[in-house]
């Protein structure tokens, strides 16, 4: 009989354990399945955090229908068709539905060609109305597609904003080198929401809101006072309580891209006296490595 470790997360690190066998945690999440859970409430309700063993669970059980993507091409592939035989050019199916010349080509191609109707200033026209309908409906896939990604994630544990500020950490912020130790936490970014994350990580780590600096850095041809205060709102401070700000001097022989009214430089975040959490750090993610080592052996 297969004994399985179930580790239902309490936090940032610590884990609860506890066994159980894969035919009895298997008759449950087949039962859970068939209720209309998705893979990760599964994994949730069980604590089974192995997606090898979660998919072995369910092996068999067809995923529920508010899971699934719908598959828009289908319906676009009968319209385009439906036109086709109206007598539209590619040009005019286009203007109506948006999608790609290509597309429609290997959709109607079978049948037969309309005879032209129009003269060509009036098919270019069409052609650039065909265009610019193409990028507003790829423009609604692209937001409509992380509209869906962004409710599959759905609301995050303690644990994983944990591990998800590790990394973020390990990628963004400084790192101690063996030709220059520096044990301390900071962190410099212009994106506002990589800020955010960062604090509500520092937050579940129980570094305390005294403990931290932030200074601006940025270009000194931008608009410095409006980055000041910028940075200070999004971090809730007072403009008193930032640092020096951190001038970058220009070169005239450089074209900048990062201007205009949405620049506001970069936010150097410092945690004082944070050896001991640096270190800290460094062993989280040193075990991730070792995991995801083992997970491409």
């Amino acid at each position: 009989m297969t004994e399985i470790r179930r580790r239902p997360g309490d936090g940032t690190g610590g884990l609860r354990s506890g066994t159980a066998t894969f035919e009895s945690l298997r008759e449950q999440a087949v039962a859970l399945r068939r209720e209309g859970l998705s893979l990760r409430q599964i994994r949730d309700r069980l604590g089974v955090h192995n997606n090898n063993i979660l998919n072995s669970l369910v092996k068999g059980e067809p995923p529920p229908e508010w899971t699934k993507r719908p598959n828009a091409k289908d319906n676009l592939r009968a319209k385009a068709r439906e036109l086709r035989l109206q007598g539209m050019t590619y040009d005019e199916i286009q203007v109506e539905l948006g999608c790609s010349k290509s597309s429609i080509s290997l959709w109607v191609r079978d049948l037969p060609t309309p005879e032209r109707r129009r003269t060509a200033e009036e098919a270019s026209e069409i052609a650039r109305r065909g265009w610019e309908r193409t990028l507003e409906r790829r423009e609604d896939e692209r937001q409509e597609t992380k509209r869906q990604a962004a409710e599959e994630l759905g609301q995050m544990s303690d644990r994983e904003l944990f591990l998800v500020g590790v990394g973020l950490y390990w990628a963004e912020g400084t790192k101690s080198k063996s030709y220059s130790r520096r044990e301390r936490v900071t962190f410099v970014n212009s994106d506002p929401d990589m800020i955010h994350l960062y604090l509500a990580w520092l937050a579940i780590l129980g570094v305390e809101r005294e403990r931290i600096r932030y200074r601006v850095m940025i270009h000194e041809s931008g608009d410095v006072h409006g980055a000041e205060q910028y940075w200070a709102d999004l971090a809730k401070v007072d403009l008193s309580q930032l640092q020096k700000t951190t001038l970058k001097k220009h070169n005239p022989t450089t074209v900048r891209k990062n201007t205009g009214d949405d620049y506001h430089g970069c936010l150097v975040v410092n945690v004082l006296g944070s050896a001991d959490l640096y270190r800290r750090v460094e062993g989280w993610w040193s075990r991730m490595a070792v995991e995801a080592r083992v997970r491409n052996a």
